[in-house]
């Protein structure tokens, strides 16, 4: 979970959780029923196989290169249980905050399979478009009032990446294989870039290392709300918090 000046820099994101074993005893006990409120996570699935059910009635499985796009809004009891005994279980969950007018909104879900993701070839890699929009190329999801871009990136050792983002937009960048550098800022495997907010910022653009790279841009616009929260519950006050604890205590909250 970000910590609250962090969350202040990388406003509308709440976590990151980059997950990755091949020991099946890491993962084969799952998520099982647990509550959500007040915001979205997006999952975005690597390797392995996972299966969803929630209390609107909602079931998917989550496969290599597939994304699962979940609004808790009012919310939500969901679980997330792998379907493999063996084998590599890597991904992301990006949890991504709802304005005050929308955190009480009917849950919404959708599951996005690997082929319906854009996918770019550019010189030296590739770029998936999970969410935003790539040049001319929409991805597979777009929200209005955050206004995500979420792209996983490819690149040949020695390759150039640079994508336009609005100045005000927050936005940070995870590598997840070999290395990049940023503004010659060197950034290894596991460890995330945050960018600055500039007013002459346009862009964010960094060059793989001598292994190649791989990772994931994230951006979106800030909220600018207050931000409370309580576990698996996220809303703008201290009384929005005790109301979904007092919901989800007498089964009312989904």
């Amino acid at each position: 979970m970000l910590t609250q000046d962090l969350q202040r820099r990388l406003d509308p994101f709440l976590m990151l959780d980059a997950f990755g074993t091949d020991n099946p005893g890491d993962y084969i006990a799952g998520f099982p029923d647990h509550p959500h409120r007040g915001f979205e996570t997006v999952t975005y699935m690597l390797e392995g196989r996972m299966r969803h059910r929630d209390s609107a009635g909602n079931e998917g499985l989550l496969g290599p290169g597939g994304v699962q796009w979940m609004t808790a809004g009012r919310g939500v009891i969901h679980s997330e249980m792998p379907e493999q005994a063996d084998g590599r279980m890597e991904g992301f969950q990006l949890w991504l905050n709802l304005p005050a007018a929308q955190k009480m909104r009917a849950p919404w879900y959708r599951d996005i399979p690997a082929a319906d993701i854009p996918e770019l070839t550019i010189p030296g890699g590739r770029v998936r478009i999970i969410a935003g929009q790539v040049a001319n190329t929409l991805g597979a999801m777009q929200r209005e009032t955050t206004a995500p871009l979420f792209l996983d990136v490819l690149l040949e050792a020695g390759a150039n990446f640079e994508q336009a983002l609005p100045a005000t937009h927050n936005a940070f960048v995870y590598v997840y294989r070999g290395a990049l550098s940023i503004a010659g800022t060197a950034v290894p495997q596991q460890r995330m870039a945050i960018l600055a907010n500039r007013a002459d910022a346009g862009c964010v653009a960094f060059t793989a290392g001598p292994e190649g790279a791989r990772a994931i841009v994230v951006a979106g616009a800030p909220l600018n709300e207050p931000i409370v929260q309580y576990g698996p519950f996220v809303m703008n006050s201290k009384e929005e918090i005790s109301q979904a604890v007092d919901d989800f205590r007498r089964g009312a909250l989904a």
